[in-house]
């Protein structure tokens, strides 16, 4: 499969979702597990519908791996943001990364509340509906804008922050320039699926994130858990880190 017809099968799963979502009414818990709503089942069955129709392995928040013997692997969160989404918060997505031997290959993230839709293509760099996506470039903590996942021990010394509740969507802010960086300042709180196609699109777009704890971000492993720092620039990234691991 080329780059171009998997970016497309990305497309097409994001589009099952948008439209499984339109058609919505049940808005509450599944009651399967904590956190874990209704609408996440419906948005998860219309992704594999299309994934499996074209011989992928899958690793889903909601349905667990799949294929794992497969050359390629999509990881997929069906709705990133499923609370706020619940809530009729416009800030939820839907994420989707390409796994080969080598790495992400091809990502996206589908902002399903009126927003762009995300892309990267490994090595191509990365995009907001066709828009060359760039990072801020800011390196000075004092002036930055950040966005966190729950609350830090302390105050950073940053400019301003933002709590916004969907990783895929914060991360591919850094990767835009919209933040200047993110800080995921609850341990272990954020599996594969939350980040991987956010992280892909802003390392590929130039901006840089790790995790707080120097390991690896691009597991496959569905009880994996992990803590991405991200920011626009290396000089902000270190700043980040050593502020958080205070």
């Amino acid at each position: 499969m080329t780059d171009e017809a998997l970016l497309q099968l990305l497309h097409d799963a994001a589009d099952a979702v948008a439209l499984a979502l339109a058609s919505v009414h049940d808005w509450g818990p599944s009651g399967l597990r904590p956190g874990q709503y209704a609408a996440d089942l419906d948005a998860d069955a219309a992704v594999l519908s299309v994934l499996r129709r074209a011989g992928v392995g899958v690793l889903s928040e909601e349905s667990g791996f799949e294929g794992a013997d497969r050359p390629l692997v999509v990881v997929v969160d069906p709705l990133d943001g499923s609370t706020n989404a619940s809530r009729g918060l416009p800030w939820f997505a839907t994420a989707l990364c390409a796994i080969d031997a080598d790495g992400p290959r091809v990502s996206l993230v589908a902002h399903q509340g009126g927003g762009p839709r995300f892309s990267a293509v490994r090595g191509a760099g990365a995009n907001a509906d066709g828009h060359r996506l760039s990072p801020s470039g800011c390196t000075d903590l004092g002036a930055a804008v950040l966005g966190l996942n729950g609350l830090p021990r302390e105050h950073y010394g940053w400019a301003q922050y933002r709590t916004m509740g969907a990783a895929a969507l914060d991360i591919c802010a850094v990767a835009s320039g919209v933040l200047d960086g993110y800080v995921d300042c609850v341990d272990e709180a954020h599996g594969v699926w939350d980040y991987a196609a956010a992280v892909h699109i802003c390392r590929e777009a130039g901006a840089v994130c790790e995790d707080a704890f120097s390991r690896d971000l691009f597991v496959l492993d569905h009880s994996a858990r992990r803590t991405p720092v991200a920011a626009g620039t290396s000089e902000l990234l270190d700043v980040l880190l050593a502020a958080r691991a205070r």
